[in-house]
C-alpha cells in the first residue's frame, strides 16, 4: 500500500512517538488528522511545537469514547493507533484506567475503522507483553508474559485487535516496537530520566535497577519501521517486531551517556523506582527477521548516534525546563 494521498490517521499523536510519526508520514505525502487527548488547556502536547502543526487536521477527543472513534474515522484510509497509557509505575495505582484506555480504547478503534472501512489498521503494542525473555532473540512467536498491569492491557489490545481481522476482516497489523527512545519522551523512562539528571546537573544519579536488558531504539527507527509495516499487505493479520536485534544493560547504557556527556556521577538505586520483584522485564532483545523479510527494513540509527541526538536535544534549556528533574516521575 503506497500512503501518498492517502487519508491517515494518527491516534495518541499529542505523544512522544505519535508526534514523530505525524512528522515522518508527511513525506510521504500522506493527508494527516492527528487526534490529541482533549483537555481544557487547549493542548495539542508535542504537536503545539511542532512543524508539521500547519500541515495537519488536529482534532481533540478520547478513544474511551466510541462515539468520538467513529466520528475521527471517517474518511480515513490508514489508522495508526498509539492512543494508550504507557507508564508501567503508574499502572500499578492505576489498572483499571489501562484497561479502559488501552483494551476498550482498542476495541472502540477497531469497530470505528471496521464501520468506516479503513483500508488498513496499525495497533501498536510493546515488547513488555513479551515480559522477560525465556529466549533470545525474541521473536513473534515467543510466550506473552503479563508481568505488570500495563502489560496485561497491551496483550488484551492485541487480542482485540487480531479479532477484529479474524471475525470482521478488519485489515489490522499489530506492529510491537522495542524500547524506543529519544527526543520528546516522557520523564518516567529511563533514557531521559538518566540524561536529564546529569544534563541538569546532578552529581548523584538516582536509578532504579540496572541490570536489566533492553533493545533502544531512536524514535525515527520506530516510525520508519511502523510506516514500512503499513504499507506492507503481506503483515495484515500479523504480528511484527520493530527493533535492532542488540541488548544492552541500564548500567551500560548509562555508562554510555556519561561518556557520550562527559560526566561522572556517582549511580544511586532508589528503591521507589523499582519495579515489583515479579514484575520485573530482566531482558529483551528483539528478534526482527519477519520485519526484515516482510518489509526489507534495516535501522539506520545506532544506539550511540540516536543517544547523542537525545542529549542535544534536552540538554537544550527551553528542553530541560519541560522536565522535573528533582522528582521521580511515574
Amino acid at each position: 500500500m503506497d500512503l501518498a494521498n492517502r487519508s491517515v490517521l494518527v491516534t495518541g499523536a499529542d505523544g512522544f512517538i505519535g508526534s514523530h510519526l505525524v512528522e515522518a508520514l508527511l513525506p510521504q505525502a500522506a493527508r494527516v488528522r492527528a487526534l490529541a487527548v482533549y483537555n481544557s488547556f487547549n493542548s495539542y502536547g508535542w504537536l503545539d511545537d511542532s512543524p508539521a502543526l500547519g500541515q495537519i487536521e488536529v482534532v481533540t477527543g478520547d478513544v474511551r469514547d466510541p462515539q468520538l472513534c467513529r466520528q475521527i474515522t471517517r474518511d480515513i484510509d490508514v489508522v495508526f493507533h498509539l492512543a494508550a497509557l504507557i507508564a508501567i509505575p503508574y499502572s500499578y495505582s492505576a489498572p483499571s484506567s489501562y484497561v479502559d484506555t488501552n483494551v476498550s480504547g482498542t476495541l472502540n478503534m477497531c469497530l470505528a475503522a471496521r464501520d468506516n472501512s479503513c483500508a488498513r489498521f496499525i495497533s501498536t503494542s510493546t515488547s513488555e507483553v513479551y515480559g522477560t525473555a525465556k529466549y533470545v532473540p525474541i521473536d513473534e512467536e515467543h510466550p506473552l508474559q503479563a508481568q505488570s498491569p500495563y502489560s496485561a492491557s497491551k496483550i488484551g489490545a492485541d487480542a482485540i485487535a487480531l479479532s477484529c481481522h479474524k471475525a470482521f476482516e478488519l485489515p489490522v497489523v499489530v506492529a510491537r516496537p522495542f524500547n524506543t527512545y529519544g527526543p520528546r519522551q516522557s520523564a518516567r523512562a529511563v533514557i531521559p530520566t538518566i540524561v536529564s539528571q546529569l544534563a541538569a546537573g546532578a552529581t548523584t544519579l538516582r536509578v532504579g535497577d540496572v541490570r536489566p536488558t533492553r533493545d533502544f531504539n531512536y524514535v525515527g527507527d520506530t516510525c520508519d519501521g511502523l510506516i514500512a509495516v503499513a504499507k506492507c499487505d503481506a503483515a495484515v493479520g500479523d504480528v511484527v517486531n520493530i527493533g535492532s536485534g542488540t541488548e544492552i544493560s541500564i548500567g551500560d547504557t548509562i555508562a554510555v551517556i556519561q561518556e557520550l556527556m562527559g560526566t561522572k556521577a556517582t549511580i544511586e538505586t532508589e528503591v521507589d523506582r523499582m519495579r515489583p520483584e515479579g514484575s520485573e522485564v530482566f531482558r529483551l532483545c528483539c528478534g526482527n527477521e519477519k520485519l526484515k523479510r516482510l518489509t526489507g527494513f534495516t535501522h539506520a540509527v545506532n544506539l550511540r548516534t540516536g543517544l547523542q541526538r537525545t542529549i542535544s536535544w534536552l540538554s537544550d534549556p527551553r528542553n530541560l525546563a519541560r522536565y522535573k528533574t528533582g522528582t521521580y516521575n511515574v
